[in-house]
């Protein structure tokens, strides 16, 4: 199903435009205090659109944002996970779609649902062991999201330049099996700490072992659907820590770029698209160190 088609879908737009309706008649907005938050849609589908068309969570967008903002660290990862389940939910639906349509062409994408299964059990492992057991992150959530983004584009950088291109792989091997529930259960941890980390872990994994670009995007989108789900409810239920006025509007603006986002990739070749990633992790690694 094309992204065309889901946006032109009259359920769809009827769904859209009634949840933001809901949302906001349910709300304590004024008019005015509408539009002093509307601007958050726009970070709302840049985000998604990032975030889908990558495999990266949204946060690799809204954490620095937040940080410009001043959110405490707990409003930025609890706010930058609500907004995740609308944008990540979206994206992940349009490539669940996309696969089933697509899925007797798609020779390389073989062990897509194997891989989704597997990391995201051990990704919400991950998560919930450091919720469970209260484990803080090593460093400030500042510090810790520029370092990460800092190595993980550089290494996507040194994969682009320094690695020989081959034939592209579609079957999954134990080695893969092990590597999946390591990067899984680490990858969970620093979803946990960052509100992302499993996402990008995967997409980057999958790639660099010569698997189908594309599909290291799709799977990593789902994976972190399931992971982002999986942990909103300790930011509301248990910290209460989630700006609801910013996910309001952020929402349902990721919603749409969650579905624009596969588009995106469609255009984009295998190289420019990880150089892209890389581009923009290096930016935020730098500024924020």
């Amino acid at each position: 199903m094309s992204t065309k088609t889901i946006l032109k879908d009259p359920r769809f737009l009827s769904a859209f435009v009634c949840c933001w309706a809901i949302l906001l008649w349910l709300s304590p907005f004024t008019w005015t205090g509408i539009l002093s938050y509307a601007h958050y849609s726009g970070l709302g589908v840049l985000g998604a659109i990032f975030a889908n068309s990558t495999g990266a969570g949204g946060g690799v967008i809204f954490i620095p944002a937040f940080n410009q903002l001043n959110f405490t660290e707990a409003q930025a990862i609890a706010t930058s996970f609500g907004i995740q389940c609308f944008g990540m939910t979206a994206g992940g639906l349009t490539w669940w779609l996309h696969y089933k349509k697509e899925k007797t062409s798609l020779r390389l994408w073989t062990g897509f649902k194997r891989i989704i299964a597997i990391t995201s059990v051990a990704s919400i492992v991950g998560l919930w062991a450091v919720y469970a057991n209260g484990v803080g992150s090593p460093a400030s959530l500042h510090q810790s999201f520029s370092w990460f983004s800092l190595i993980l584009g550089a290494f996507i950088i040194f994969s682009v330049l320094m690695l020989k291109p081959a034939r592209e792989r579609s079957q999954i091997n134990q080695f893969d099996y092990l590597m999946l529930v390591v990067l899984g259960l680490i990858g969970g941890a620093l979803t946990a700490w960052l509100s992302v980390g499993v996402g990008e872990l995967l997409a980057i994994y999958l790639i660099l072992r010569r698997f189908d670009v594309t599909m290291a995007v799709a799977a990593a989108v789902i994976v972190s659907v399931f992971t982002v789900w999986s942990a909103i409810w300790q930011h509301t239920l248990v910290d209460f820590q989630v700006y609801w006025q910013v996910v309001l509007f952020a929402g349902p603006g990721a919603v749409l770029g969650g579905i624009f986002a596969k588009t995106l990739v469609n255009y984009l070749s295998a190289t420019r698209l990880k150089l892209f990633f890389a581009f923009w992790l290096l930016v935020i690694g730098v500024v924020g160190i």
